[in-house]
């Protein structure tokens, strides 16, 4: 779902997690995170909140893992402490304790299509392009099913809404659903041959931080000033998007992106914040219920919605803590 650089790590479970480590700093005992992509302008809000972190004494290292499903396998088997991504059929089905404790984005994302297609229903039996299976857009394409009464047709999958971008200009696909910042700059230089599709509104989590209830609750120093930084970052941006790229070390790993996304950085955090993405708040119990919805009709999450408890699926103390200061 996102500008993919073209150094993604793909993870075996018989390769070492030492072996693809990318980031990391001095000694032991930091906290692992498991990336769900490699660093890309979207995630330059996280790195700051990384370096505020740093600063307040957080020891960390990241593995960038090539999809979501491994970031997740990567923290079910106690190989990482927090993930990317929206585990529920994971929490649901695990025995292993796995919460979320922030939200990261919001799933605002958009159909867009060849100019053969102008509204949702038409999409019914075509293929589509998406994300990752089990992940946001796929969970989209299933609610669009459900609230639209269609089917798609084949679902093929490609990681990174860049790269669905490309696919769309090369004539390789007809169909996909794409990020905010993707979905502005493809019509923008091609609005004569691709369509946005109206689309419903959605409020529920696209990217989130998870762990195991154990460890959070065994390092909840680490995770206090880890949940601080970024809703502290989150608050900023909010009221200054700008300040995403005045913090970004020119030394870490976006700092080393390419200038032409340097350059692009205060653009597109300007319309994320103006769009919705991120929750100056950290999403919380609004964003946990949201999800409950969502993921429930999406077929990730068994049972009536109004049902689930939002406590066997978030650990809200670390957020409340920060909200509270």
């Amino acid at each position: 779902m996102r500008n993919l650089i073209k150094r993604i790590v793909g993870i075996a479970t018989a390769v070492p997690i030492a072996a693809v480590l990318m980031f990391s700093t001095a000694h032991a005992e930091k906290l692992r995170i498991a990336l769900a992509e490699t660093p890309s302008d979207e995630l330059a809000a996280f790195f700051v909140a990384l370096d505020r972190a740093k600063a307040n004494g957080l020891d960390y290292e990241w593995t960038a893992f090539s999809d979501e499903e491994l970031a997740i396998q990567a923290v079910l088997s106690g190989q990482m402490n927090i993930g990317f991504g929206t585990p529920y059929a994971a929490m649901q089905k695990s025995k292993a304790p796995i919460r979320i404790i922030f939200q990261l984005s919001k799933l605002k994302f958009f159909p867009v299509t060849t100019k053969k297609y102008s509204e949702l229903k038409d999409l019914d039996g075509e293929p589509i392009l998406l994300h990752s299976r089990g992940g946001g857009t796929d969970s989209i394409a299933n609610v669009i099913e459900d609230k639209i009464g269609i089917k798609f047709g084949d679902r093929s999958y490609v990681p990174g809404s860049a790269n669905r971008v490309a696919a769309l200009v090369a004539g390789q696909a007809d169909a996909t659903i794409i990020d905010l910042s993707n979905k502005n700059k493809i019509m923008a230089k091609f609005p004569d041959k691709f369509n946005v599709l109206p689309m419903f509104e959605v409020d529920s989590s696209d990217e989130a931080l998870f762990a195991n209830l154990d460890w959070i609750k065994e390092n909840e120093e680490q995770v206090d000033i880890f949940v601080k930084a970024l809703l502290s970052v989150y608050q900023d941006m909010a009221k200054d998007p700008t300040i995403i790229s005045r913090e970004t070390n020119p030394d870490g790993p976006i700092g080393q992106l390419p200038k032409e996304i340097l350059d692009g950085l205060d653009a597109f955090y300007t319309n994320a914040v103006e769009g919705g993405l991120y929750d100056p708040n950290g999403g919380g119990r609004k964003a946990a219920q949201a999800d409950m919805e969502w993921y429930s009709q999406a077929g990730q999450l068994e049972g009536d919605p109004s049902t689930l408890n939002i406590e066997d699926f978030w650990y809200l103390a670390p957020l409340d803590a920060a909200m509270a200061q």
